[in-house]
């Protein structure tokens, strides 16, 4: 008996092993998101998005968790996704933004008594509904709503009815998710009477106004709005305010030329704290800083300016003396904090991490909080140091061998020193050469950062090193850094990335002969630039990348871009053009089998730009193939098209790196 027992102990133990990441838990992954604290600071409200395999979706439900952590409650359970979670002033109700059969099609404001009970409809406006906000008194809804054609009940019966044709008569007319933008149909502020169930329109120009926040005395509201004369024709955008009354007057508050967005009102009502951006014609590289301006007019005082990185989240503490918000640093993300008089930006915690979507409400200071080794929780924030609150994937993340990132710098050909992060392959065996994958992000003013990342630990689990570049043009290192490769791209990023990689070569831990590169949106263009200019890389994997950026004139949603860094083609010449062609023109030099991928309805990198590459690997006998996902977007959102990527990444690289099928560790049982 005795014997049995140790066998049976020996046998738990061993099933008790951390084992690798497969494909099978991508699904198994839940997304936390939109902490919000309750007006009592008692309760933060928040989303969990989990996947459902049989029916190929992802749905988000409202959660909400007590500040002690002790008791955490799921609100909603439709089959109907519910997002934007908010709590009446009063605390009493938690409304949340949900298509679910009800009274009007179409996303409307829910509401459910946080005691329980079913959800009610609360709006039911005809239009697309994007946004929402409680009136102080919680009488009324200030919402975002644009303007749409309703078919006549006459058109409804005729079912053959023939599609009418979209007639485009603006600058800017395309939009991803969106589609084609026409007519003059605009987001406008609508007031919701929550008793009478009546509407009253705010604003009736011809602009679209977006983030409406009501002042603390509910007099008036706050927005941004782009109302230069020609909107499409500039990323130029303002602070407004406007009473809270039909077809009221909205007065501007701040004049840069630029993007100023993002509106939050002081306590008291006097002043308005805000981002201010690049100037419009930089707008790709924008690098926000916190402004504030006073409500009833005067100059606008930057409260970052000298803080040489991005900021976002801001609010106002308590007592109106600073002002909060997310730094993004050097590949973290972090709270800090400054005085509304100016001076000294402070750190409120430390560490190597991401923080996103910063909520106060009294003393609840809530934050998602992410490590290179943990997805997204809700924490809150106390003294110097966090409080984990969720831990919806901690008992998958225990049964895991994951790979930690470590930071990395050094220095390119021409002086430049760049960062990034290295994740060596599960169970490395130090002094080892081993495969590398430099993975690409997009933006290109995104950053690689300390946050989870289930791409790199896939790579990690199937014997991969990933090494990740913020390479010039990303954020996080300063505005300079960010705007350096404007009008020239491919160029210094490129020198960037090689460098990364000698680095890693060098450190004697990368094979040289087993190289690899990818990348989506930007982080496909770049991959497109690298295999064109080196073929040290064996195998390549480029999604919704563009090659030939002239063809794309007129074609995506990047009019603006192109207009104000490259110039048209009849005004600056074809030379300018030409030389960020470099990959489509010379596609003769490149040797790497590369995978193009991309999505059918992306309006943001349309698939034209994979299609080419791919017929023009095609035509030069270079290994290639073209995977196309119906009805996507530029973001891949269907579950069994994101594990197909996955996979193909995986089939791919195995390929051409290491000569065989893709490594067992990383395949669950019965394949894709």
């Amino acid at each position: 008996m005795r014997s049995l027992a140790v066998i049976l102990v020996c046998a738990c133990s061993a099933l008790a092993q951390p084992r690798l990441i497969t494909l099978d838990d991508l699904a198994k992954f839940k997304d936390v998101g939109a902490p919000r604290c309750s007006p009592d600071a008692k309760w933060i409200a928040y989303t969990l998005t989990t996947t459902d395999v049989v029916a190929d979706k992802r749905d988000t439900d409202v959660w909400m968790i007590s500040r002690d952590g002790k008791d955490n409650l799921r609100v909603t359970s439709s089959t109907e996704s519910e997002s934007a979670p908010n709590w009446s002033p009063d605390g009493k109700y938690l409304s949340f933004l949900s298509s679910r059969p009800g009274k009007a099609k179409g996303a409307q404001v829910w509401g459910i008594d946080r005691r329980g009970g079913e959800a009610q409809q609360l709006t039911d406006v005809k239009g697309r509904l994007s946004a929402y906000e409680w009136s102080p008194d919680g009488k009324k809804l200030a919402l975002i709503v644009k303007e749409e054609d309703e078919p006549s009940k006459k058109d409804e019966e005729k079912k053959d009815e023939k599609p009418k044709p979209i007639v485009i008569d603006r600058y800017s007319f395309k939009r991803d998710g969106a589609g084609y933008i026409s007519g003059a149909k605009r987001n406008r502020i609508v007031l919701f009477d929550l008793a009478t169930k009546q509407t009253e329109t705010v604003t009736t120009d011809n602009f679209d106004e977006s983030g409406p926040v009501w002042s603390p005395d509910g007099k008036l509201i706050a927005f941004t709005s782009n109302r230069t004369a020609d909107a499409d024709r500039n990323r130029n955008s303002d602070i407004w305010v406007v009473e809270a009354k039909t077809n009221a007057t909205p007065r501007r508050l701040t004049s840069f030329t630029g993007s100023d967005a993002q509106p939050a009102w002081s306590p008291d009502g006097k002043l308005i704290a805000y981002l201010q951006g690049s100037d419009h014609k930089m707008g790709e590289y924008t690098m926000n800083r916190l402004a504030l301006v006073p409500v009833d007019g005067g100059d606008s005082k930057l409260l970052t300016g000298t803080f040489d990185r991005g900021v976002t989240g801001h609010q106002f503490t308590l007592d109106g003396k600073q002002v909060e918000f997310l730094a993004i640093d050097d590949m973290s993300v972090y709270p800090a904090r400054v005085a509304i008089t100016g001076g000294l930006i402070e750190r409120m915690i430390g560490g190597k991490l991401a923080v996103s979507s910063l909520d106060r409400s009294g003393d609840c200071v809530a934050a998602l909080v992410s490590t290179n080794l943990a997805p997204a929780k809700v924490h809150v924030i106390e003294g110097g140091s966090t409080r984990k609150l969720t831990g919806h994937n901690d008992e998958l993340v225990k049964q895991l061998r994951l790979a930690p990132a470590e930071e990395l710098s050094f220095k390119t050909k021409d002086g430049n020193e760049a960062h990034g992060l290295l994740v060596k392959p599960v169970d490395y065996v130090a002094g080892t050469k081993v495969p590398l994958l430099l993975r690409i992000h997009g933006g290109p003013n995104g950053q690689d950062q300390h946050s989870w990342t289930v791409e790199r630990q896939m790579f990690a689990a199937a014997g991969y090193a990933v090494l990740q570049v913020n390479y010039r043009g990303s954020n996080g290192r300063g505005q300079q850094y960010t705007v350096s490769i404007a009008g020239d791209w491919g160029h210094k990023e490129v020198l960037d990335l090689h460098a990364g990689v000698d680095h890693v070569v060098n450190m004697g831990l990368a094979d040289p002969e087993k190289l690899g590169v990818g990348g989506w949106s930007y982080g496909g263009i770049l991959t497109n630039y690298l295999i064109a200019s080196d073929n040290r890389f064996k195998a390549a994997t480029s999604g919704a990348g563009v090659a030939f950026p002239l063809a794309f004139y007129g074609h995506d949603q990047y009019i603006n871009q192109y207009d104000n860094e490259i110039g048209p083609p009849w005004r600056k010449g074809l030379e300018p053009w030409i030389k960020i062609s470099y990959p489509f023109l010379h596609a003769d030099r490149i040797k790497t089998p590369t995978l193009f991928l991309g999505g059918d309805k992306d309006f943001n990198v349309p698939l034209l730009g994979s299609e080419q590459m791919y017929q023009a690997l095609q035509n030069v006998g270079t290994p290639t193939q073209l995977i196309i996902y119906p009805g996507e977007n530029h973001g891949i959102a269907r579950p069994s098209f994101q594990r197909d990527r996955m996979q193909r990444y995986l089939d791919w690289y195995a390929k051409y790196l290491l000569g065989r099928p893709t490594p067992t560790a990383a395949v669950p049982s019965g394949g894709r």
